[in-house]
């Protein structure tokens, strides 16, 4: 929500609930909705589109500038009333969220909502992205918003980052739909599993113990203990990456895929239409490419520039008869890296964004694949750290970088496959390290069989550099053992 409002435009065309939901990813904007007793609405700009069930959107109402909920579906009256009565049970508690305007029917037997519009508003999920030094004061005020909801009995059953709004000098509780009332004060085990939602969805360094205070400020009835709510976070974040793993495979809201006789595609869909051309014709992209990074039997890797991105497209080739049919019946190596990279990206871990992934298909039968990255400018390890490799020590941040990313792997199971120092890259801005190439990446069930496989990691990153180095060296002293602990 943000910028100036659009400019009203002049005989635009009168839209009722049934235009709307045949409309279903498309539905004609600008256009004016006729409301029961509340005027007119003008609809000027779309914010999200749920197809045949729920718009969003940004609009007029009494000259007023207002976002405006649309429910289109024949059952939705359900969905609305909750999200009225949901509001307002935020509003009475003073939970801070957006204030209710007007509710009720518009043609066509759809139902409206509309609040009062947040001018240059954005999502806690976009702040958190930004980086931004001072993101841990708004994770703050998104606790204090929790601990005062829980402390007049209330429990949202959507809590995620995405549903707190920034604008206007506050942070505000929004989606009054997921908002039940339970008792008052919210018992405990009810208000740690809502807690740990939320905090789940959060970068895993952030300050725990001062998030827990500023929940703790507004609801004296509970004070959640961090060791009781770390396995509950450990627990629903391994619930919402299965569920988000799976939306990276299947058409929704994230991802746009299509699926016939001969082809698979997915694509994020804010990329679809820019995209176009690239999932047509995968091999013309990148014969526009120059010198390709690899261009062996089983892969051919290179970075292009398309329509002002640039990206990294790596085709997995097929080498012969037999290759072909030793692929045909399992998953590509694309697809593993597209679920890898999608997973490291859930968890905070860097690696270049996965973008797109298409593969040939016979049938159930599988050939080519491509996988399309956004390009890292990174410099790989052995090259960034090769004036160290008899220094004692890395330097300090290189060091503590690559401890807490394998740190990370560790707390989640997760072998690389090909550990070796050119699949990890240093970016300086950020002071992180970011792996690529996943095709091996594996993350399993048990701590014996990832102990097996961080052995073999842990070899392969040594061996790049020469027995009795001080890089070497300090790196064997550092790394974690071979054992898992």
């Amino acid at each position: 929500m943000s910028g100036a409002a659009p400019k009203k435009t002049e005989q635009v065309p009168f839209s009722t609930a049934v235009d709307l939901v045949a409309a279903r990813r498309a539905p004609p904007c600008p256009c004016v909705l006729l409301l029961d007793e509340s005027g007119r609405l003008d609809l000027l700009r779309l914010l999200r589109v749920l197809p045949g069930k729920r718009i969003v959107g940004e609009g007029l109402w009494n000259g007023q500038r207002v976002l405006a909920k649309l429910f289109i579906a024949a059952g939705s009256v359900r969905h609305w009333r909750r999200e009225r009565d949901g509001l307002t049970a935020l509003a009475e508690a003073g939970v801070p969220t957006t204030q209710l305007l007007a509710a009720g029917t518009f043609a066509g037997g759809g139902r409206y909502l509309l609040t009062a519009f947040v001018p240059d508003a954005h999502s806690l999920t976009d702040e958190l992205a930004t980086g931004n030094a001072d993101v841990n004061a708004t994770l703050q005020a998104a606790c204090a918003c929790i601990g005062l909801l829980h402390g007049h009995g209330l429990v949202h059953n959507d809590m995620h980052p995405g549903n707190f709004l920034i604008g206007a000098g506050a942070v505000r509780l929004i989606d009054g739909d997921a908002v039940r009332r339970r008792a008052t004060p919210l018992p405990a085990r009810e208000a740690n599993a809502n807690l740990a939602q939320f905090l789940a969805e959060l970068p895993q360094d952030v300050p725990l113990a001062v998030l827990l205070a500023a929940y703790r400020d507004r609801n004296e009835h509970h004070a959640p203990a961090p060791a009781v709510l770390a396995p509950l976070i450990v627990r629903q974040r391994q619930r919402l990456l299965a569920d988000y793993l799976c939306k990276t495979l299947r058409p929704c809201t994230l991802v746009d895929v299509r699926h016939d006789f001969r082809r698979f595609t997915a694509v994020a869909r804010h990329d679809a239409a820019r995209f176009e051309p690239l999932l047509a014709d995968p091999d013309q992209v990148l014969a526009t490419a120059g010198a390709p990074f690899k261009d062996g039997g089983t892969a051919t890797v290179a970075r292009v520039d398309y329509d002002g991105m640039s990206l990294v497209i790596k085709r997995y080739n097929i080498k012969n008869n037999v290759h072909a049919f030793s692929r045909a019946w399992r998953p590509s190596r694309a697809w593993h890296a597209w679920r890898a990279g999608h997973r490291l990206h859930f968890l905070g871990i860097d690696t270049p964004l996965p973008r797109a992934l298409i593969e040939e298909r016979l049938g159930p039968l599988r050939r080519r694949a491509w996988l399309v990255t956004d390009f890292h400018p990174g410099r790989n390890l052995i090259e960034h750290l090769a004036p160290y490799v008899e220094a004692a020590a890395p330097p300090q941040a290189e060091g503590e970088a690559l401890l807490q990313f394998v740190a990370m792997l560790h707390v989640w199971r997760i072998s690389h496959g090909d550990f070796k120092a050119t699949n990890l890259l240093w970016d300086e801005a950020r002071r992180r390290i970011a792996v690529i190439d996943l095709d091996a990446m594996t993350r399993h069930a048990s701590a014996y069989a990832y102990a097996r496989a961080w052995r073999r990691d842990r070899a392969r990153l040594l061996a790049n550099w020469p027995a009795g180095s001080g890089l070497r060296c300090w790196l064997d002293e550092h790394l974690p053992p071979n054992h898992h602990q």
